[in-house]
């Protein structure tokens, strides 16, 4: 599993990749987690507001920070 956490570097990011960070860990997925900042590279991924996770390639969120039972839903 790839997922991607878009932001430049704000609270707001560092607080999405956290909250996505915990639940694979809590569930022991095996996934890639990358963080994307260059702007040119969220809009080639189709974001245009941040935070945004995108989770094999589709866009599960833009421009707010998700909820753990989100990311829980998000991954299965």
């Amino acid at each position: 599993m790839e997922i991607k956490i878009c932001g430049p570097g704000c609270a707001s990011c560092e607080q999405a990749r956290k909250v996505v960070e915990a639940v694979v860990a809590a569930r022991g997925l095996d996934a890639t987690i990358t963080k994307v900042t260059d702007f040119q590279e969220m809009a080639k991924l189709g974001v245009f507001s941040t935070p945004a996770v995108i989770i094999d390639d589709q866009v599960r969120c833009v421009g707010r920070v998700p909820n753990q039972s989100e990311v829980e839903l998000w991954l299965g």
